[in-house]
């Protein structure tokens, strides 16, 4: 007999499951920074399978570009992480250039939407940061093609 679709389910959903196959690149932080769960689409896009990232500070797991004198990234990212800690309230990068490095060969010039989320314990303080991203190069590549920034204005070169 087929399960009633009118009745709520009694199980709960496997949310490990859940994460993994969330669309999004998605990380989850403690309050220090460290990595302690990454997605599949995240590995997967910023070439770091095989959980090799996890346990290590974001910033050590994803630095700055040496090669970029004018990297903001990883200030961009504290500065918004910070600001959750802080604030206990979601912060949102609508555009932000962050290089990716694959495990072989150079950085690669990448551009993402980054949204931080505070997951709070029951005391009331930040116990995990969710990031989520959304690789934003393609749009970034056609704005600059019609004489724009990544960001969407007129650009000055």
């Amino acid at each position: 007999m087929a399960p009633d679709a009118t009745q709520p389910s009694t199980q709960r959903p496997n949310f490990e499951q859940v994460f993994n196959a969330m669309p999004g690149l998605c990380l989850v932080l403690d309050p220090a920074f460290i990595i302690v769960a990454q997605n599949e689409e995240h590995a997967r896009e910023t070439q770091t399978e095989g959980g090799r990232i996890l346990g290590q500070h974001v910033f050590a797991a994803f630095p700055d570009n040496p090669d970029h004198s004018g990297a903001t990234g990883v200030s961009r990212i504290r500065d918004s992480l910070l600001k959750v800690m802080k604030t206990r309230a979601p912060d949102h990068l609508g555009m932000l250039r962050y290089d990716v490095k694959p495990a072989k060969g150079p950085f690669q010039t990448r551009y993402w939407s980054v949204t931080n989320v505070p997951l709070l314990g029951a005391d009331g303080y930040v116990e995990w940061i969710l990031i989520r991203a959304e690789d934003r190069t393609e749009l970034a590549q056609q704005r600059r093609q019609v004489g724009l920034s990544p960001e969407g204005k007129v650009a000055s070169f």
